[in-house]
């Protein structure tokens, strides 16, 4: 994948559907949450060989396992075919946050830094929000 030079909120604003909303929603409550730091639509493969386009907050350097490091965001929110994922890139004590808030978090799917929702109603967006500032507290040089 790779950060674009699109326009976030033209990107937001073409969207139609019934989550278009939520994610509207959503970015709005990272936005806040990231103020001053990177917005930016990433696009290109992801994991699992598919086509996405992923809105990334707050950019970081990542160490890659086997040497050297890439360019990637702290959090990223994207509209899949059947829920919206939300990316938090940041682990504490060798763990991903996600995993640390999943029982706080409300009735949704939470993998190793993802969370799967269906819809809006089914995140505690306290609990999100929470997450959010932990996030960006604990990640060294998020710009």
């Amino acid at each position: 994948m790779e950060r674009t030079d699109r326009d976030v909120d033209a990107v937001l604003a073409a969207l139609d559907g019934e989550r278009a909303d939520a994610i509207r929603e959503l970015d709005r409550v990272v936005s806040a949450e990231f103020a001053g730091l990177e917005r930016a639509l990433w696009e290109g493969v992801f994991w699992g060989g598919t086509e996405q386009a992923i809105i990334g907050y707050g950019a970081v350097t990542q160490p890659r396992p086997k040497g050297g490091s890439v360019d990637w965001f702290l959090v990223g929110l994207a509209d899949q075919a059947k829920h919206l994922s939300i990316y938090v890139n940041a682990a504490e004590d060798g763990a991903y946050l996600v995993q640390r808030f999943a029982p706080e978090l409300g009735r949704v799917k939470v993998g190793s830094a993802a969370i799967s929702v269906t819809s809006l109603d089914r995140l505690d967006l306290d609990a999100f929000v929470r997450l959010l500032r932990r996030a960006r507290e604990v990640t060294p040089g998020v710009r």
